[in-house]
């Protein structure tokens, strides 16, 4: 018997939740041991990552309106990595120490597995009606583009022995998680407005 959309969103949302909160404790140990701005900026996305999808289970039970509003709560949460990398990338300048390539890459690959496998899961909710799927999808997304980029700065960082690559990065990661806030707000806000509108006569 075929899942309800609602069923079957909670099922995958909480899948989800479970593999970020997971790889979060792994590439935040790596990301302190090697010095890695842009570790560090994605091991809080996925601590993120697991918080919006938590609420998300949350607020599946709930109305449209609050659904909306929970919707703006959570493009205010994906703005929280932005703000630690942003302060990540203020510590690695006053400490301009390049990170160990081979860890960089390795931590890398293992996070492009676990948020692929998110984004398969979720890609089916992409062009649901909702805030609350798109900003699970939305993560999922943003955050392989960011460990392709991960693993192509370990790879740069073994050849040019340079803090540069690293530092790019993270500061990419920081700006697509904005860019995703901006989006799912405007979701939020879009939700809203059409509950507000009086029904046709």
């Amino acid at each position: 018997m075929k899942a309800e959309p609602h069923e079957a969103l909670r099922r995958d949302v909480l899948i989800v939740a479970v593999l970020n909160l997971a790889y979060f404790v792994i590439e935040f140990g790596v990301a302190r041991a090697i010095g890695s701005v842009s570790l560090m900026a994605d091991s809080i996305d996925f601590l993120e990552d697991a918080s919006v999808n938590i609420l998300i289970l949350i607020a599946l039970g709930w109305s449209p309106l609050w659904r909306a509003r929970v919707g703006r709560g959570l493009a205010i949460i994906l703005l929280i990595p932005s703000a630690l990398a942003l302060l990540s990338v203020f510590e690695k300048l006053s400490a301009p120490i390049p990170p160990g390539a081979a860890p960089l890459s390795l931590a890398g690959l293992g996070a492009l597995a676990i948020n692929l496998s998110c984004a398969f899961l979720l890609a089916r909710y992409r062009a649901h009606r909702g805030s609350l799927a798109k900003a699970a999808f939305l993560s999922a997304r943003n955050d392989a583009i960011a460990n392709i980029a991960i693993i192509g700065a370990g790879l740069v960082t073994a050849v040019t022995l340079s803090m540069l690559p690293d530092l790019v990065v993270g500061i990419g990661i920081l700006i697509m998680n904005a860019d995703a806030a901006r989006q799912v707000w405007q979701a939020a806000q879009q939700e809203s407005d059409l509950l507000r509108k009086p029904a046709a006569p």
